[in-house]
């Protein structure tokens, strides 16, 4: 008796095969909406068209050439039952008259010499065949028939006892030519029909792709002009959401903005009085390190608010990125260290020029501050501009290279901790490419330390 797990084993097998096979459908299916709405039209008009033609080919067209085959050979058949039983005259003009007035035949008797070899079949062989069956079963005398060499006659050879009748019948009579007008207008109604339905399929898919476009474009942080719900009732719908939800990040943006400027000016005027009564104090080494404190809190302020305050509804506006990196290039040697710049393609991006040269800029300060060598590169591709900044510093350990990019962590073991850096540097420089629909990975450097890949696209 066969146990469960034997029974379960086959029905295993086929369902990896039945998911093995949909997947492989699934592949070779089109990955586009247009395409896919374009299929669901033509396969289904394909499939009806093949049904009826395979309907009117059985049904309609062998039946109709069978008929007319029929008739053909009966006519022939009655020709030689009339050539052997009745009187003719020596060279048979009566019979041949009566063949063309009656039949439409033209028709001759040519000496007994053997029948012609077999020619070649044509590739549709219904005609010949159909014939052929009819001449073997209403005749059933040796014969030879042409249905390829003449394109409007039908030759036929039947072998008598002192003649070979010679017969040319016109195609038409023997075979239903007109059937082609049939699939001519078929596959032309399906032309028309398929035309129309691509017309119709890229008017409803065009609003699709505008909604996709608009909201890439605001994802990567420019602006989104002219963009209208337009379309079908669930495409409007979904625009709608979209400039809804546009509206309020924009607004949720401008609040937070409102709220920073506010925090902002407020904690500058405390820093402000306390900078002033500490220099109305005098000078003294207390008063030197309180300063120094104040001067501290003043940065890590700036850096709060740099990192809150995002990209602060800038616009989007070209770049020249060569020129961008040689600005940072020459900030990296103001401060003491070695600097090398190099770019390839394009050398204009759309982008919001202060966020970008932040989020850059961050990651040049922080190669500086834990390397003496830096090195940038750019390229710009056809879909992205990438930037590498590197360093010859101690590098971070792989399993920390996407804690660094969290506010306020810092690497103590690998890091410097007297930099007086707050932790905020890598994570504004994330924030200011990621609102531009990039990213920042890190690596390891050929110069030993850290590298950062910044991708942008333009």
């Amino acid at each position: 008796m066969a146990s469960i797990t034997d029974i379960a084993r086959p029905a295993r097998a086929g369902r990896n095969i039945w998911r093995w096979f949909w997947r492989g459908v699934a592949n070779l299916m089109p990955k586009g909406l247009f395409a896919r709405s374009l299929l669901i039209i033509i396969l289904p008009i394909v499939l009806l068209q093949a049904i009826v033609a395979f309907v009117f080919m059985e049904r309609h067209w062998q039946q109709v050439t069978a008929r007319l085959s029929e008739a053909v050979t009966q006519e022939i058949r009655a020709i030689i039952t009339v050539y052997e039983n009745f009187p003719r005259d020596a060279d048979n003009q009566k019979l041949v008259r009566l063949a063309a007035d009656d039949f439409g035949l033209s028709i001759s008797f040519l000496p007994p010499d053997p029948l012609p070899p077999a020619g070649p079949k044509p590739f549709f062989s219904l005609l010949d065949r159909t014939l052929s069956e009819e001449i073997t079963r209403q005749i059933g005398r040796p014969f030879w028939i042409d249905t390829v060499g003449k394109s409007n006659l039908v030759e036929i050879r039947i072998k008598l006892d002192d003649a070979v009748l010679r017969v040319f019948a016109r195609r038409s009579q023997a075979y239903a030519s007109n059937s082609h007008i049939f699939i001519v207008w078929m596959v032309g109604a399906s032309l028309v029909l398929l035309a129309v339905a691509v017309a119709f399929l890229r008017n409803q898919i065009r609003p699709i792709l505008r909604l996709a476009e608009a909201a890439e474009t605001f994802g990567k942080g420019r602006d989104v002009e002219d963009f209208r719900p337009r379309g079908a009732r669930e495409v409007r719908q979904a625009a709608l959401a979209f400039l809804e939800m546009k509206r309020r990040i924009e607004r949720q943006i401008e609040q937070r903005t409102t709220m920073l400027a506010g925090v902002s000016h407020d904690l500058r005027t405390i820093l402000t009085r306390f900078k002033l009564e500490l220099a109305l104090l005098g000078d003294s080494p207390e008063i030197e390190m309180m300063t120094a404190d104040v001067d501290e809190m003043q940065h890590m302020l700036e850096e709060y608010m740099a990192f809150a305050r995002g990209d602060s509804g800038e616009q989007s506006e070209p770049v020249d990125v060569p020129a961008l990196l040689e600005t940072l290039k020459s900030d990296a040697e103001r401060s003491g260290h070695k600097a090398t710049v190099s770019y390839s393609g394009e050398p204009t991006v759309t982008a919001k020029p202060q966020t970008m040269k932040r989020g850059l800029a961050n990651l040049v300060d922080n190669a500086c501050r834990y390397g003496d060598e830096v090195r940038i590169s750019g390229v710009r591709g056809d879909m992205w501009l990438t930037v590498i900044i590197e360093d010859n510093g101690p590098g971070v350990p792989e399993e920390l290279r996407e804690a660094v990019f969290k506010p306020f962590y810092r690497l103590d073991d690998s890091r410097n901790q007297e930099s007086g850096g707050t932790g905020l540097g890598l994570a504004i420089a994330r924030d200011a490419v990621r609102s531009h629909g990039g990213d920042i990975t890190l690596s390891d450097s050929p110069l030993g330390g850290l590298r950062a890949t910044v991708r942008l696209p333009v």
